[in-house]
């Protein structure tokens, strides 16, 4: 499953990996979101509904790039910087082409399409 992700001019494109928690992410698609920064290591989009958590538990390998759902507070997690797991975040895929366009800082409209 690959996504567009359009925002500030800019588009990206990102696979989504085969787990429950991304396939419900695709069926809600389009989405018209708005993107934000959120700490200093990622932009973060409010979800309509929130998504399903069967896909959820501790994984590693983190890195940015990294496309994540953070279930208590019912938001994607676009990551351009370092950081961890935490209780409650759940990887969907991974942005195909780098992650710069997440480097602009600012409140943008998100248009997400299924590819």
């Amino acid at each position: 499953m690959r996504v567009r992700l359009t925002f500030n001019g800019q588009t990206m494109t990102a696979t989504l990996y085969d787990n429950p928690s991304a396939r419900d992410f695709h069926s809600m698609l389009p989405l018209d979101l708005t993107i934000d920064n959120y700490a200093n290591n990622e932009k973060i989009a409010y979800l309509p509904r929130k998504l399903t958590e069967e896909s959820s538990g501790p994984f590693g390998n983190e890195q940015p790039g990294d496309l994540c759902y953070f279930a208590p507070w019912g938001n994607l997690a676009l990551f351009y910087a370092g950081y961890r797991w935490s209780s409650g975040l759940i990887r969907l895929g991974r942005l195909d082409d780098g992650f710069e366009p997440l480097l602009t800082r600012g409140e943008f409209p998100l248009r997400i399409e299924a590819l």
